[in-house]
């Protein structure tokens, strides 16, 4: 066996990054950018108006005058108008470009109108500007033009597809989604939509992988093997061949149905690890086909092929994602602060499935959720993450702060 560490280290001494893809911005929600986005003009690109009102001269407010004629109307979209006399306004909407002769805008609730008999229309000014540019959004006052504003490596979410449509990046640059094929193997296993008999289970394991993968960017298809080894030969090689990545469930152990180590290095997978120092999990194997996809052959256990998936398999994917020299957002674990004291003696890391929440001092909670073994899949449903209990130490008091990795 070898520790988590070490796996951690021959896990990500596989990742290579994926190759780029071009894409219509309304396709890239969720996507890896692989290129810079700059601001192609300053942010506000104008002098903006921020409230709906009146434009005047400061200089004539501070003046004291408190009466304006209003001597024409802007809206947004408009282009501006410049305002000859000073002494006079120009009411004026939100977004609009302040006009030239205008340095101030005061809001509708701060005025009131009146329509004289020559049907000129006039604004008086019931609370003055505090001081020049008032509700005015300068020009460049958020960014300036050729500023980086979302860096290759960022995962596109509404927020940075908003900024890229502004900036007119109607395409983009990502990275290709991970193909992952999601396998599950085991003879009591049944399709979901059947009725299991009483020695049979439906194939959960396999769903939660997709569900897992797809959620961490990946494109799936899920396929299943008996525990026969002349299918495994059969099937494997177009797996291996055709996606980035092969992730299995079950059949990784040291039962005598047990095939699949045997099978993938006869199918020249490089194994790199079997088995590693952890509880859950313990049987994980992992390896690597010659010019095709890396293995995560994890045990079949519930809980251990979820605990596994999300310590490795999912950073993995994030991983690949990304340009070179880049790491991906949500690929490490946080600190979290133990709230109960815990014992674990064996000298392997132990994988906690905890709670969490936030502390009064702004820190995250970690508790510790009682479940039942490896197998309990409906525990995970009562957990966010799981703490990363160090194989050098075996009391835990409280207050302990650990790496936790999140899952929720």
């Amino acid at each position: 066996m070898i520790s988590v560490a070490e796996a951690t280290r021959l896990v990500a001494a596989t990742i290579r990054p994926l190759g780029v893809e071009h894409l219509s911005l309304g396709l890239a929600t969720g996507r890896v950018l692989r290129e810079d986005l700059r601001a192609d003009r300053d942010f506000p690109p104008f002098n903006r108006v921020a409230m709906d009102g009146m434009a005047v001269q400061f200089a004539a407010s501070a003046a004291g005058q408190t009466e304006f004629r209003i001597h024409h109307t802007q809206f947004a979209g408009q282009p501006p108008q410049p305002l000859p006399d000073a002494t006079a306004a120009v009411e004026i909407m939100t977004g609009a470009m302040l006009p030239p002769g205008v340095d101030t805008v005061i809001r509708y609730e701060d005025l009131t109108f009146r329509t004289a008999a020559d049907g000129q229309r006039w604004a008086t000014v019931q609370t003055l500007p505090p001081r020049a540019g008032h509700n005015v959004h300068p020009q460049a006052a958020d960014r300036h033009q050729g500023d980086l504003l979302v860096p290759a490596g960022t995962r596109l979410e509404p927020a940075e597809v908003a900024v890229a449509a502004t900036v007119g990046a109607a395409t983009v640059a990502v990275s290709r989604r991970p193909r992952v094929a999601v396998v599950s193997t085991g003879d009591e296993l049944v399709p979901i939509t059947e009725q299991p008999q009483a020695h049979q289970i439906r194939r959960s394991n396999a769903v939660m992988l997709q569900a897992a993968a797809e959620a961490a960017g990946a494109r799936t298809e899920i396929f299943h093997f008996d525990d026969d080894p002349a299918a495994l030969r059969q099937g494997l090689p177009a797996l291996l061949a055709g996606f980035d990545a092969v992730v299995l469930s079950g059949g990784v152990s040291m039962g005598k149905a047990d095939f699949l180590p045997s099978v993938l290095r006869e199918l020249g997978v490089e194994q790199l690890f079997h088995e590693v120092k952890q509880r859950p999990g313990k049987p994980f194997w992992f390896g690597q086909q010659p010019g095709g996809a890396v293995v995560f052959a994890l045990p079949g256990n519930p809980v251990s092929t979820f605990v596994n998936f999300y310590r490795y398999a999912r950073p993995w994917l994030l991983a690949v994602q990304q340009p070179a020299g880049t790491s991906a957002a949500g690929a490490a674990p946080v600190p979290a602060v133990l709230t109960q004291p815990i014992d674990f003696k064996p000298p392997m890391t132990h994988f906690l499935l905890v709670s969490m929440e936030p502390g009064p001092d702004g820190r995250l909670l970690a508790t510790p959720k009682r479940a039942g073994g490896s197998g309990d899949m409906a525990s995970l449903l009562t957990s966010s993450g799981f703490l990363e209990l160090p194989p050098e130490q075996e009391h835990f008091p409280a207050g302990t702060v650990l790496p936790v990795w999140q899952f929720r």
